[in-house]
């Protein structure tokens, strides 16, 4: 019952970034021809400045601190993604969370906090925005493995689309961050 159009492609392909358990939004990124890291996280498809790779420290320290946003004044708790991209052309932040099982686990209940996570986090955009007259925006999405095909899952994977979140079968679709192919 999923509603991504990407869930049946096994192969990587140019078209999105493929993931394991153990693969990081930079090292998936690398992987396409084009494209480079130049210092630490910039982001360069044919030496053009696309975006910022984020990890979950660097979120803060490199997008949010330079630009005067404290988390600890705006959210109570720090939140730590498994990955970001900004994409500079389109000013969106790309929250990333994977999850990969093969076993019923204490995972499963993660699924059902984007709604309360996505708020937060758009807590922190709207400062972002405010402070610096910006208008970014925020996306929120899932890369999940073939365990959460299973129907059991129908109702947690609706709810994700519910709360504004999305979700993609073990990998991200390039065109979803606007990146160039």
């Amino acid at each position: 019952m999923s509603r991504n159009l990407y869930e049946d492609r096994d192969i990587k392909n140019i078209n999105g970034l493929k993931f394991e358990q153990d693969i990081d939004v930079q090292t998936a990124i690398l992987e396409i021809k084009g494209y480079s890291i130049r210092n630490k996280n910039i982001l360069m498809h044919n030496n053009n400045e696309v975006a910022l790779i984020l990890d979950r420290n660097s979120l803060y320290t490199r997008f949010f601190d330079p630009f005067e946003v404290n988390y600890k004044n705006i959210i109570s708790k720090k939140l730590l993604p498994d990955g970001a991209i900004y994409v500079i052309s389109t000013q969106t932040l790309h929250i990333i969370e994977k999850q990969f099982q093969k076993t019923v686990n204490v995972n499963d209940r993660e699924l059902q906090s984007c709604d309360f996570k996505i708020k937060q986090y758009q807590k922190l955009i709207d400062t972002l925005n405010k402070k610096n007259d910006y208008m970014a925006k925020l996306t929120y999405n899932y890369i999940l493995s073939d365990w959460f095909r299973r129907d059991e899952y129908i109702d947690v994977l609706t709810y994700i689309k519910d709360a504004n979140c999305d979700y993609y079968f073990n990998e991200l679709p390039l065109e979803v961050l606007n990146l160039p192919i």
